[in-house]
């Protein structure tokens, strides 16, 4: 037997007074707690130019590992000997400070202190954050369960299945109400999660009002990620040099092949049509083919 449809008649003062409301004061506090990031966030220490120097070979070596079918095959084989070279003699390390003995790997055997107060900024930089996320979504959803609790505020306009029922409808102990039918707590979620266009909108790509991210603290996951960046772990960058030596090593095997073969130019031209290792590689007859029939 097919069930009928549910009607109910909600009175426009829920619309009023309890869904609209909750809409503006999530974003209201969406762009006070974007803009009180901004100011309790302290400016970026300034690196020094061996460090930072350490850091963008880094990136000159993943790039070129990803963008190397842009330039001619050639300049991409120097480049990459090149920084294969540097990347294995550590010519772009910064010089351990105190001149203490080395373990295997290049790590330093001095390892520093957590919780010296030097390094304890960016601790207390995290913990400021992570209070100003996890503070006034905690009292916005004090202030529904205790004014609104059990309020139908909205009814969707598309079917949905039975698994979505907890979801839209916490706070409402009824088994027999359609689906579709939306609790004020679950309103909440709903525009935890849906609100971050509208933050982008007024705030920008890099805004601090980001439901996920307060979802990830109060799960625990956001005190993970601290453990993983706490200051103290600096990362061991001869062992990332060596790792990024490996993988530039990997890249751009077929064109070795090719200028290790001694073959002639116009096997090696077909060879790399075939592979297609260069956006420029047979330009010309792409160009005539396009632009002939003009």
């Amino acid at each position: 037997m097919k069930l009928s449809e549910q009607n109910l008649f909600l009175d426009s003062a829920m619309r009023d007074w309890v869904l609209i409301p909750i809409l503006i004061v999530m974003i209201l506090v969406g762009v006070l707690r974007h803009n009180v990031t901004k100011l309790i966030d302290s400016k970026p220490k300034k690196l020094s130019s061996l460090a930072l120097r350490e850091q963008r070979i880094l990136t000159r070596a993943g790039a070129l590992r990803f963008n190397h079918f842009v330039i001619p095959p050639s300049s991409f084989l120097s480049r990459r000997s090149f920084l294969i070279q540097k990347l294995s003699d550590g010519s772009y390390l910064q010089p351990k400070s105190g001149g203490g003995d080395e373990k295997e790997g290049g790590s330093d055997q001095s390892t520093p202190n957590p919780f010296d107060p030097a390094n304890m900024d960016g601790m207390m930089d995290q913990m400021k954050k992570s209070m100003v996320m996890m503070v006034p979504q905690t009292v916005i959803m004090g202030w529904i369960n205790f004014f609104f609790s059990g309020f139908v505020l909205i009814k969707l306009p598309f079917p949905l299945t039975l698994r979505f029922k907890l979801m839209l409808q916490r706070g409402i102990d009824t088994p027999d109400l359609d689906v579709t039918w939306v609790s004020s707590l679950s309103w909440y979620f709903l525009n935890l999660f849906g609100l971050n266009a509208i933050y982008r909108l007024l705030l920008g790509d890099d805004n601090a009002a980001d439901g996920t991210r307060d979802m990830a603290s109060m799960s625990g996951a956001g005190a993970v990620n601290a453990m993983q960046s706490a200051p103290g772990q600096a990362p061991d960058f001869k062992k990332l040099h060596l790792a990024e030596r490996d993988n530039l090593e990997l890249a751009g095997l077929d064109l070795l092949e090719l200028s290790d073969n001694g073959g002639g130019k116009k096997n090696q031209t077909s060879s790399l049509d075939a592979k297609n290792r260069w956006v420029g590689d047979g330009i010309e007859d792409r160009v005539l083919a396009l632009y002939g029939e003009i």
